[in-house]
């Protein structure tokens, strides 16, 4: 009983270590979220291995020549995270699909937590990226772009690649990492209402009362991934190799672009880590100013500033 309650202490300690930074981080408060209005249809996707995933997809009643981004999101994140660019998108002439990977926010997923890894969730990706009209941009953020990365290693069809906020490896030493180390044995043990009613109780006296709309959209999405996938990807955070080498020789074999982008006071992977995989890459970090790990909800505009010129280009040569 000692032992949980110091884990449950040692949670609490090193998340409010990163929610007080990313709160720092913000600035002056105003920013999007994941409640920013769009008019991205919500869907139901499916992979030729049955699948499904649920989407929002600016795609619906539009040309179907339009290229396509698909975007991944981070763990314990969703589709949502990229409600402020979706329309952008759309406006600058793609189609852009946000998706939730298998077990998070309203995607099923399997009881297996080893198939949140993120070669299992890449393989996932992959064959759907054979089922999206070419040429695609595919996107990843955080977790996301680990996911992104192992699609792209099995061969998915891309015209380009975007890291965003996503390192090389494994999450190195810090809040981020251990709040997953101490958090797992009380997800594993109470389950995922449990879980989010710790970090909900240490987060109170941080939160914004008018903000209780996008508070009771975080704990739904919170409790309605799966217990599994939450663990497995959290294992993936903590064992994932660096495989930067072998997604330099997939891009060449496909001669698709590559961008890596952070905010620039990302506090997962840190700035020198991705500026180091951008360089083992063939290209350089590029920083967005003002944001932290979520550019496309801190950042929005910034962050379409440095997107929309890459993927007119890269896609124009498809």
């Amino acid at each position: 009983m000692c032992g949980r309650t110091n884990g449950t202490q040692r949670w609490r300690t090193a998340t409010a270590a990163w929610l007080v930074a990313a709160d720092r981080e913000r600035g002056d408060g105003v920013i999007a979220s994941q409640l920013s209005p769009h008019h991205a249809a919500p869907v139901l996707l499916r992979t030729p291995a049955g699948i499904l995933l649920a989407a929002l997809d600016t795609g619906i009643g539009e040309p179907s020549d339009r290229p396509t981004v698909l975007l991944l999101p981070g763990y314990t994140g969703s589709k949502e995270d990229f409600a402020p660019i979706l329309d952008p998108l759309a406006d600058n002439g793609f189609r852009a699909i946000a998706v939730d990977l298998p077990g998070q926010h309203e995607s099923p997923g399997p009881a297996d937590e080893a198939a949140y890894l993120p070669e299992p969730l890449g393989r996932v990706i992959a064959e759907l990226i054979g089922t999206l009209p070419a040429p695609v941009v595919l996107v990843g953020h955080s977790y996301g772009g680990l996911v992104a990365r192992a699609a792209t290693i099995v061969g998915a069809r891309l015209a380009a690649l975007v890291l965003l906020d996503s390192g090389p490896g494994a999450l190195p030493a810090g809040a981020r990492l251990d709040a997953l180390v101490v958090g797992a044995p009380i997800l594993r043990e109470s389950g995922v209402e449990a879980a989010y009613a710790v970090r909900a109780g240490l987060t109170a006296q941080l939160r914004d009362p008018a903000a209780q709309a996008l508070e009771d959209f975080y704990r739904h999405r919170f409790v309605s991934s799966t217990a599994a996938g939450l663990l497995g990807m959290a294992t993936g955070l903590q064992s994932e190799p660096d495989r930067t080498a072998e997604l330099a020789a997939a891009l060449a074999a496909i001669e698709a672009g590559i961008a890596v982008i952070s905010g620039e006071a990302d506090d997962a992977w840190g700035i020198q880590a991705q500026a180091d995989m951008a360089r083992r890459l063939g290209g350089s970090l590029v920083p967005i100013a003002g944001a932290a790990h979520s550019p496309a909800v801190e950042q929005p505009d910034r962050l379409l500033r440095v997107l929309l010129p890459l993927m007119r280009s890269w896609t124009a040569r498809r």
